[in-house]
């Protein structure tokens, strides 16, 4: 190994340890995952919808999985399936679709969690189905019906939807890596250590600045709407990005895992990955609603 290599290793190994994090690791897989994001979003449109699916099936599968070492059975094949009934009604039929998808996904779930319990024989309490259906439920909103909001703006005919998911994804990867830089080289008061040890107040303060700047140029140049909406859909997600990552770690610290999975080594899972998009999706879903996009 040359010198240059173990400068290399040894300066990355002290970020990783600061950031908790590989930071190689991060940019290579950010690199190619966004590569497939914009290969979907600009040439290939039907891919956007087994690429949705499939994003949603395996987040849905860790979350359900991390539940199910905290003692809580969300049935895991009975969720997916539900998913895929949310974002397929949402892909062809619309806001109704997505609605009726919910209904029918939530009703399976219902349906399977019951039937483990009489044909599996399993012991099953009052308190736990209740326990186990809200924990159901709760994940197929969080992510396959958030997603179904995306889709919504993505299939919009008043506007180019792309581009408002594109601005989501923008805007949530500015808020990732500012906030990452930041922390890394400046932060030294933590933000809520016994939940996200790593977060800081620096680093929360330079994701602030940037996410201003670019909402600005997002709405102006991008979205073709006044500065100040910018403005807001900035601040918006700094709010919503982070506390999506500070949920995620809080669900992970109640059910008791390091990790949602060990799909990205070094990083978790995909829902990871997901943590800070899917509630920046409700504030660009809002205004796309009030403007009169979708």
């Amino acid at each position: 190994m040359s010198k240059r290599q173990q400068k290399f290793e040894a300066a990355n190994a002290k970020v990783t340890a600061r950031a908790g994090r590989n930071l190689v690791f991060a940019v290579a897989s950010g690199l190619f995952f966004g590569a497939v994001f914009v290969i979907s979003l600009v040439f290939l449109e039907p891919l956007m919808l087994v690429l949705i699916i499939a994003l949603s099936a395996i987040s849905i599968y860790e979350l359900a999985t991390a539940f199910r070492i905290g003692g809580l059975r969300v049935p895991r094949i009975g969720v997916i399936l539900g998913s895929i009934m949310i974002l397929i009604g949402t892909w062809f039929w619309g806001a109704d679709g997505m609605l009726w998808g919910m209904f029918f996904g939530s009703s399976l779930l219902l349906l399977w969690r019951l039937s483990e319990g009489i044909f599996a024989k399993q012991v099953v309490h009052k308190r736990t189905m209740l326990a186990d259906l809200s924990a159901g439920i709760f994940t197929l909103v969080y992510i396959p019906l958030l997603m179904g909001m995306a889709v919504l703006m993505y299939l919009s005919d008043q506007v180019n939807g792309k581009l408002w998911v594109f601005a989501i994804i923008m805007l949530c990867v500015v808020c990732d890596i500012s906030a990452y830089i930041v922390g890394v080289t400046l932060g030294k008061h933590k933000m809520s250590p016994r939940i996200s040890p790593n977060k800081t107040w620096e680093g929360f303060s330079g994701a602030a600045l940037a996410l201003l700047i670019a909402g600005t140029l997002t709405a102006v140049y991008l979205l073709q709407l006044p500065w100040w909406v910018g403005v807001l859909l900035g601040a918006a997600v700094l709010i919503t990005a982070t506390t999506g990552d500070l949920v995620e770690s809080f669900i992970k610290r109640c059910l008791g895992v390091k990790d949602i999975s060990k799909l990205l080594p070094g990083h978790g899972g995909m829902l990871d990955r997901l943590d800070s998009i899917l509630p920046s999706i409700i504030p660009f879903y809002t205004v796309a609603i009030l403007t009169g996009a979708v």
